[in-house]
C-alpha cells in the first residue's frame, strides 16, 4: 500500500464511521424512533441542562436588576445577561431545546458612577456544536433511520469589543 492509498483509505473510514456505531444507520418503524432515538443520544452524549426558564415576549436589558442583590446565576451576573428561548426542530431528536438570546446590544457598565447599557461593546452570542438525530426515511418508504447531525446552539452572551473600522 502506497501513501496515497492509506490516506484515502482514512478518509472513507473517517467519513463512513465517524464515532458512531452502525446502529444509527438502521431503519425503524415510526413508532419506535423516539425510543432509538433516546439510546443512542445516552450512549453518546451527557445530557444538556433542560429547567432554563424561556424569556417572555417582550423583554429589554436589566440594568436595574445590577443595583439590586448579586443574582446567582451566570446569565444574570453578565456584563452580558442573557435569557432563554425554546426551540422546535420537528424532524429531530431531541425535538425542542433552548438556545440563549441576548438582552443588551452594548454591555452592562459603569459610566459616570451610573449603571448603563454602554454601546462602545457589544453583547455577542456564545455558540456550541451540539449534535441532534435527524429523521430520514429509508428506501423502503415505511421506516426511519437516524441520522447524526451537529447544529450550532447559542448557549450563552459575552462582552467584546464593539466591531469598527479603522
Amino acid at each position: 500500500m502506497d501513501i496515497k492509498q492509506i490516506l484515502l483509505f482514512g478518509l472513507l473510514v473517517g467519513l463512513l464511521a465517524p464515532g458512531w456505531s452502525l446502529r444509527s444507520s438502521r431503519c425503524f418503524p415510526e413508532q419506535d424512533l423516539k425510543d432509538a432515538a433516546e439510546r443512542e443520544l445516552r450512549s453518546h452524549f451527557r445530557e444538556p441542562p433542560q429547567n432554563l426558564k424561556p424569556l417572555g415576549p417582550s423583554y429589554s436589558c436589566p440594568v436595574e436588576m445590577f443595583t439590586q442583590q448579586p443574582p446567582t446565576h451566570l446569565k444574570d451576573r453578565s456584563l452580558s445577561p442573557w435569557g432563554y428561548v425554546r426551540e422546535t426542530m420537528e424532524d429531530h431528536f431531541p425535538s425542542t431545546y433552548t438556545r440563549a438570546l441576548c438582552l443588551c446590544t452594548g454591555c452592562v457598565l459603569i459610566q459616570n458612577s451610573q449603571l448603563v447599557e454602554s454601546h462602545d461593546y457589544n453583547s455577542a452570542l456564545v455558540v456550541q456544536s451540539m449534535v441532534f438525530l435527524k429523521k430520514e426515511l429509508c428506501r423502503d418508504k415505511e421506516k426511519y433511520r437516524l441520522k447524526p447531525v451537529r447544529v450550532e446552539v447559542a448557549v450563552g452572551c459575552t462582552c467584546t469589543r464593539a466591531n469598527s473600522t479603522p
